[in-house]
């Protein structure tokens, strides 16, 4: 493939195109499953509840600290499927392409893509590319469906919480939203922090042994979006302690400069889970033994109603974290 950038041939079903799938595409995912002859891939799926998930990824700039759109693509799809008690093990993956992307660039996500299903333990088995005129896209943008297969007496819901309950976090929060705050360059700001970009399945797999009643993948939203979920589904309160909820010194000086509340921020590689208060510490405990998981932390419970997040702060008082209204960080995943 002698072009360096995408061509508006390169969507066009013709002979531009299947050189850019064979070059980039099958080239970094040959050893995981797609079959380009093929309009569609058979796959088997272990005895369970089959789960699915669809994802689409929009992030700019597509390469940031600690992962990029292709490692998005795969541990966003994989955590949700991860969360909601499910061992992931399919993706499919569209790429829409915009005419003039660096070829070179679109190796090097493929490439990660690949890295990242390998190291989630999940296998690409289809895919389609399209390509928009100059100006009309982003400069790749991913939707991805993912697979996976659920024990039929995995016992996961928000029905299932209740007053007295704990609330854990698996690390730090707001890592990938600073990260990538901070890879835009737009307020002249520079850092040593990465995105928390990984998958979730251990640490899922973990809370399910240990009787985890809930869990969620703290992305869009963060943390207060998540805690204002579990109020809105079960009428009762949440109560978050200040001191205990992890967030690293450098995120909560770039959030104090610029005004930006960690709680709202995203993670893809965190886990914020409800378990009985009777499970909680020894989940703690197998959350630090286990990779990504090891600045967990018991953050706060559940509590009588009213319905709404209370946040005990450092300095002995409380204040309400609101439902996220305004989108405080576009185009973050």
């Amino acid at each position: 493939m002698s072009d360096t950038h995408i061509r508006l041939a390169h969507g066009n079903g013709g002979r531009f195109m299947r050189e850019l799938i064979a070059g980039v595409f099958a080239r970094h995912l040959a050893g995981l499953g797609p079959d380009i002859t093929l309009d569609a891939s058979p796959f088997d799926l272990a005895d369970g509840i089959p789960m699915t998930s669809v994802d689409g990824f929009i992030v700019q700039p597509l390469e940031f600290p600690g992962g990029d759109i292709g490692t998005l693509a795969v541990n966003g799809t994989v955590n949700d499927l991860a969360v909601s008690g499910a061992v992931p093990s399919y993706l499919t993956l569209s790429a829409i392409l915009e005419e003039g992307l660096e070829i070179a660039q679109l190796d090097r996500v493929v490439a990660s893509l690949a890295g990242a299903a390998v190291k989630a333990g999940v296998r690409v088995i289809a895919g389609d590319t399209k390509v928009v005129p100059r100006g009309h896209g982003g400069g790749i943008y991913f939707s991805t469906t993912g697979i996976g297969v659920r024990p039929r007496d995995a016992g996961l819901g928000l029905d299932r919480i209740g007053c007295g309950d704990v609330l854990l976090a698996s690390g730090p929060i707001g890592d990938h939203g600073i990260a990538v705050l901070l890879a835009r360059q737009e307020f002249d700001l520079r850092g040593t922090i990465r995105s928390d970009c990984a998958p979730v399945t251990a640490l899922a797999q973990a809370a399910m042994a240990h009787g985890v009643r809930f869990m969620r993948d703290p992305t869009r939203g963060g943390l207060a979006s998540v805690a204002a979920e579990i109020c809105s589904a079960t009428g009762l309160g949440v109560r978050l302690e200040e001191d205990r909820v992890p967030v690293r010194d450098e995120v909560r000086g770039v959030c104090e400069m610029l005004g930006y509340d960690p709680y709202y921020l995203a993670c893809e590689g965190r886990i914020i889970a409800v378990a009985p208060a009777s499970a909680a510490a020894s989940l703690l405990a197998s959350w630090r033994g286990t990779e990504g998981g090891e600045a967990a932390a018991i953050i706060g419970t559940i509590t009588d109603p009213p319905a709404r997040v209370v946040l005990a702060t450092s300095a002995g008082g409380e204040r309400i974290v609101g439902e996220l209204e305004d989108d405080p960080l576009p185009r973050i995943c």
